[in-house]
């Protein structure tokens, strides 16, 4: 068990997230990030599977079969695109829907994080974006909330931190504000 290590990474993780909600307008939304990684369910198993490089839930899926912390965090975090599957009544079953803005926002904060805290000193402006499109194929997102992310990943690689959280802040989240059914 790994309660101190799990703790700090979890914690260092968050702080970093509300960081870049900051950046991207959206501190209060960024305040609520991730705390139901604190629960037991979810906690237990963090100190559990610890490996400090990456998720905790890889491990207990691998050991498991599947994650109990991951179906109880994505199924409490809307930042999280597996959130956003809704039953379809016209293909008869479930698919994904899009995500509000908002909270690609978050998800886009919640991921460069991610990085940061996993990747150490081996971060750099790419790593986001060679994540996820190392996950496309695996992948069972909405293709407008895909290909959001993935122009704000581009943007991120090709032009930088500052030029993206400032594109996010004041044309993205205006935008998405003035057309309050994508915001909400």
């Amino acid at each position: 068990m790994h309660f101190w290590k799990h703790f700090t990474t979890i914690t260092r993780h968050r702080h970093q997230v509300i960081i870049h909600c900051f950046k991207a307008g959206i501190f209060w939304q960024g305040l609520g990030h991730d705390l139901s990684k604190y629960s037991l369910t979810e906690f237990i198993p963090g100190m559990k599977y610890y490996v400090g490089s990456k998720s905790p839930n890889e491990k207990e899926r691998k050991l498991n079969g599947f994650s109990r912390a991951w179906l109880h965090h994505q199924g409490r975090n809307k930042h999280h695109f597996e959130y956003w599957v809704d039953y379809d009544p016209v293909r008869n079953r479930k698919e994904p829907v899009p995500m509000p803005v908002r909270y690609l926002i978050e998800m886009f904060c919640d991921r460069v994080a991610a990085s940061k805290i996993y990747y150490g000193r081996d971060y750099n402006e790419a790593r986001p974006y060679e994540y996820f499109d190392k996950g496309r194929k695996r992948r069972w997102m909405h293709k407008e909330t895909s290909d959001q992310l993935e122009a704000l990943l581009i943007m991120l690689r090709d032009k930088g931190e500052k030029e993206t959280f400032f594109y996010i802040k004041n044309v993205l989240k205006p935008e998405a504000r003035k057309n309050k059914s994508k915001w909400k």
